[in-house]
């Protein structure tokens, strides 16, 4: 046995809307400080997986275990509590707000009501925004609204609202669409630079991306995994290429 530990062990997950199957048995394995990337056709399933994990949609059958917690049973902010993070596919920032003041709201502290009423910008609430605000490359843009920022920033934004609460695990739903190559290429070192003491979980499109960042890939087909393993092995599976790569 080795000795790699999982952060999230899914097991049997399936979900049905009216008799349709969007996730069906499935069974999904994400290792400590790793990269493990969903790929696949629209409608595969991928999003719905995320949404499951998440506990936006309720599971029909099946288990998610989280550092050996079930979280089939727990409420969305039980699961956030818990440690994982979950960012969509449109960034929610608040446009009219600075760098710094998205980044403060979403300082953990200041997530109860009365951790909200008696939250105050100490030192330390100071420094843990300017060393993510370093981290996501906006550390030149402190106080700068983030409606100006562009697509790539903005996205950057979000992640780093994630990572000042410091989540166990990271969902990410297809971070690099509408990118600049540029700002894929530094979103790629961001991912790989925050696995140092968490994992990601990441459904992309994007081939190129993916080779660059992936530990583990995981490829979904009509709600089922396909072929998972390293990215070389699924690039070759002549299944992979027949149902996805191939378009």
């Amino acid at each position: 046995m080795n000795q790699e530990k999982y952060v999230l062990s899914v097991e049997g997950l399936t979900v049905s809307f009216d008799g349709f199957k969007a996730v069906d048995d499935l069974s999904l394995y994400v290792l400590e400080n790793n990269i493990h990337v969903i790929i696949g056709p629209n409608g595969a399933g991928k999003t719905t997986v995320l949404d499951l994990i998440c506990g936006k949609t309720k599971v029909t059958s099946g288990s998610i275990d989280f550092k050996g917690q079930e979280l089939t049973k727990l409420k969305e902010h039980q699961i956030v509590h818990k440690g994982v993070g979950r960012k969509f596919q449109n960034p929610s920032i608040y446009e009219d707000l600075s760098v710094f003041e998205n980044l403060e709201l979403s300082f953990p502290r200041g997530r109860t009501v009365w951790g909200a009423l008696t939250f105050k910008r100490n030192k330390e609430v100071i420094e843990r925004i300017q060393e993510v605000a370093e981290l996501i490359f906006l550390s030149e843009k402190l106080h700068t609204p983030a409606d100006v920022l562009s697509h790539g920033q903005k996205q950057w934004l979000e992640i780093g609202m994630l990572l000042i609460q410091d989540p166990d695990l990271l969902m990410l739903d297809e971070p690099v669409a509408g990118m600049s190559v540029s700002e894929r290429h530094k979103t790629a070192e961001l991912l790989q630079k925050i696995t140092k003491n968490r994992s990601v979980l990441v459904i992309e499109h994007d081939m190129q991306f993916v080779e660059k960042i992936a530990d583990r890939v995981t490829v979904m087909h009509q709600g089922k995994i396909l072929s998972e393993g390293s990215i070389q092995k699924v690039k070759n599976d002549p299944k992979v290429i027949e149902v996805y790569l191939g378009h």
